[in-house]
């Protein structure tokens, strides 16, 4: 249905968290190396609870490499400065959202990649640097399924 995309994450516990909210929504999850961690990393695995067996995860050696893999795929970049409010935007099917390292967002470089009607935000009380990574996950990922009318769901 949509997809997860986690820029070289630093912090076992958020990825573990989006694992299992992946396996709880469908998404499919595709981490960019490198990775701060190892898949086998303790913390990883109590966050994911006995979700990875349910979550489809697929890893990559770079962008680039994502970025094929996903086709025509469209990607929504998620930062701070982002342009339009994540629920203005309208999804689809198919659709990738794609996260940044916990403790530096997106690099410029990756930014400059999409084009900027693209990059979405979330509101925040101004003054506050970001979210947690997982927390921000499930709030875009929920909103793009609900606009779907949470097809799948129970």
């Amino acid at each position: 249905m949509f997809h997860l995309i986690l820029f070289e994450p630093e912090i076992p516990p958020n990825t573990g968290n989006i694992i299992r909210l992946c396996a709880n929504t469908g998404a499919t999850l595709h981490l960019v190396q490198p990775l701060g961690f190892s898949l086998d990393d303790a913390q990883l695995r109590r966050a994911g609870l006995d979700y990875r067996d349910l979550a489809r995860v697929q890893e990559h050696l770079n962008l680039a490499a994502c970025l094929r893999a996903l086709g025509n795929a469209r990607v929504f970049p998620v930062e701070t400065q982002g342009g339009l409010r994540h629920s203005d935007q309208r999804f689809q099917a198919g659709d990738a959202f794609l996260f940044g390292r916990e403790t530096s967002g997106l690099p410029g470089d990756v930014l400059a990649q999409f084009p900027a009607d693209r990059v979405i935000r979330l509101p925040m009380i101004p003054g506050n640097r970001s979210l947690n990574l997982s927390n921000a996950a499930a709030i875009v990922l929920y909103e793009a399924w609900r606009q779907l009318d949470f097809p799948g769901s129970g």
